[in-house]
């Protein structure tokens, strides 16, 4: 199920179970997860990309290992939020991949996370070939972090409203 907001997105989620967020490259697919709490997002892995069967089977795979609960997908818009081919693209593999998945599938904007993620690693005093081996899976942790952050600030609410 895709979900195109978040609170849409939360509602179909169970209480517990972990995430695993996106960054879809044309060449690669950032891989992160988080706990099973909902908290922490960790960079995991980038999958070289192939074709759309055989990039779905390693991320069946993760989701089927690690008990997922649901998907983020980071959404490539523009600066000015307009969306453009890459967005488009991104919807095409969510509408791909939720055939093959019972699990809700989200959106997050992504502007931006993949300078957030070289800053970080910068700072970290990561080798220009390090960097270049986990900058798409730390972009993901970055994607994934803002919809735990989210996620918790409507649990928080919610539980006001109660």
């Amino acid at each position: 199920m895709i979900c195109d907001d978040i609170e849409t997105f939360a509602a179909a989620l169970p209480a517990t179970g972990a995430l695993i967020g996106l960054d879809l490259g044309e060449k690669t697919i950032g891989v992160a997860v988080s706990d099973g709490f909902r908290s922490v997002a960790t960079p995991l892995e980038t999958v070289r990309r192939k074709k759309f069967g055989l990039d779905a089977a390693r991320l069946v795979e993760i989701i089927s290992d690690r008990r997922i609960a649901g998907l983020v997908l980071g959404l490539p818009r523009n600066m000015d939020g307009s969306e453009g081919p890459r967005c488009q693209s991104t919807r095409a593999f969510a509408r791909n991949f939720d055939r093959l998945s019972s699990l809700p599938i989200t959106f997050w904007d992504e502007r931006l996370s993949t300078v957030a993620a070289e800053r970080a690693l910068l700072e970290a005093d990561t080798t220009r070939k390090r960097r270049a081996e986990v900058i798409d899976h730390v972009a993901a942790g970055y994607i994934l972090q803002g919809v735990l952050d989210r996620l918790a600030v409507l649990r928080r609410q919610g539980a006001t409203h109660e």
